[in-house]
């Protein structure tokens, strides 16, 4: 038998290091060739690291949430035929060693083992042998005198076990407990009702004996009475690891070096809404269905020309603004890990149809965790929604590089005074957030509009340049 190290490949990307963000194994498996050992997270996407031979797992080379080189020991196998494992890693290192490779380094530095030698009353470890002079036999111990062996006592219960209450109301209907002002506040405290404590004291008087009792094993028939509410005092520990810890890391790095500022506009989709449902009343059957996404995608290809800053990168080390000619959305999207960004590319060359079904593909594959690497990077503007859920306003947080998101908030009936009367009409409030390094407060306002007056007549997104 021998030991072969599984090392973090390099995934590519040009990352020098990874975060191991779950094991599929653990200390003595026995696994296969090509079964899965654990996923490493970059800051692009998760990546599963095969097993490359079939073995026992000796090993694992960090803790989830924890961070490895390209290069360092991932997993070690116990497998045939493999090398001799390195010098066993010393607890700081943060390695988990089986007991039987911790046993065999030993053998291989010359360490001697304990043996066990008879002793009177039981076992008990021999000297180490010197390996210069060979080890005596010990003596055969004299037989002791067979005597009979003396009855242990049982171990003494440090407290009765308190008795069991009876069952039924401890007393009649209306009469009140007797108990002092001290067992009173603790029943209070407590959220017990003395009522249902059958007291043993003289005249039916509770003592804390009988409430200690109560608390042990109250009676089922006892009707629980709101008597205050007991505070809570459990702490949770959750560590931030994988992709929330990701999450975690982007968000206060553009919080930290964004220079954010967030303009709101109410738009009337009434009209928009209308054209949706009616669109999707009548291809419902054959064209995948319709939700406003795709039609806030269609006014960003027809308004991005004329905003070319809006569809960008700000490279803020090198100082330089990349203004980029291809369309491509990111899609926030919240899936079980958490907060993902699929992208849509090239929405320049996608109809409304077509951009929804890739839309729904995007969104599906990152919820399912099949989304590919380079479907979660390469957005140059990102649009943001909680439908039903998205409130009044938002200020959304940048995708860093990008220097601009829109986000949608939720649609509500509200009166509008229009042509001199007071009309009803779905209004919705769309919120937008830029970089003012990049984007300048008046500039940021001409783009809204322009959106908003592509979304109040819908059928300008269908008309040519």
């Amino acid at each position: 038998m021998g030991f072969r190290i599984v090392k973090l490949p390099d995934i590519g990307e040009g990352v020098a290091e990874a975060e191991v963000s779950a094991w599929h194994v653990k200390v003595g498996d026995v696994v296969r060739e090509d079964q899965p050992l654990a996923d490493v997270m970059t800051d692009k996407a998760t990546v599963e690291i095969p097993s490359p031979v079939s073995g026992t797992v000796a090993a694992l080379g960090a803790e989830a949430g924890q961070m490895l080189a390209v290069g360092a020991e991932l997993v070690r196998l116990e497998v045939e035929g493999g090398e001799a494992a390195p010098q066993t890693a010393t607890p700081d290192a943060g390695v988990t060693v089986a007991p039987e490779v911790a046993k065999a380094q030993d053998a291989a530095a010359g360490q001697p083992s304990a043996a066990l030698v008879p002793a009177a009353d039981g076992l008990e470890p021999a000297p180490p042998v010197s390996r210069s002079e060979p080890a005596k036999p010990a003596a055969a111990p004299a037989a002791p005198e067979a005597k009979p062996a003396a009855a242990k006592p049982a171990p003494r219960a440090s407290t009765p076990p308190p008795a069991a209450p009876a069952s039924g109301p401890p007393r009649p209907p209306g009469e009140k407990p007797v108990a002092s002002p001290a067992l009173r506040r603790r029943a209070l405290e407590a959220g017990i009702d003395l009522r249902q404590v059958r007291g043993t004291g003289p005249a039916g008087r509770i003592g804390h004996d009988d409430l200690d009792a109560y608390l042990a094993a109250p009676p089922d028939d006892a009707a629980p009475v709101p008597a205050g509410r007991a505070p809570r005092t459990a702490v949770e520990e959750i560590k931030v690891i994988g992709l929330r810890r990701r999450i975690a890391q982007r968000m206060a790095d553009a919080k930290r070096r964004v220079a954010h500022f967030s303009y709101v506009e109410e738009v009337d989709v009434t009209a928009l809404e209308e054209l949706r449902a009616a669109l999707n009343g009548r291809h419902g059957a054959s064209r995948p269905k319709l939700t406003l996404i795709p039609f806030l995608v269609q006014a960003l290809v027809r308004t991005l020309p004329d905003f070319p800053q809006m569809n960008a990168h700000y490279d803020d080390e090198a100082e330089v603004i990349l203004r980029h000619a291809g369309v491509h959305v990111g899609i926030a999207t919240q899936t079980p890990s958490g907060l993902m960004v699929p992208v849509l590319r090239h929405a320049e060359t996608r109809d409304l149809w077509s951009s929804a079904a890739e839309v729904r593909r995007l969104a599906e594959a990152a919820r399912n965790g099949l989304a590919a690497r380079d479907e979660l990077s390469g957005s140059t503007i990102t649009i943001t929604s909680l439908g039903a859920l998205g409130g009044i306003v938002t200020t959304p947080v940048i995708n860093r590089p990008e220097v601009a998101i829109l986000g949608v908030n939720k649609q509500v009936t509200r009166p509008v005074w229009r042509d001199g009367g007071v009309v009803p009409r779905l209004m919705m409030n769309l919120s937008a957030s830029f970089d003012h390094r990049v984007v300048d407060g008046y500039d940021a306002a001409l783009f809204v509009q322009a959106l908003k007056a592509l979304l109040e007549t819908p059928a300008m997104l269908f008309m040519e340049a």
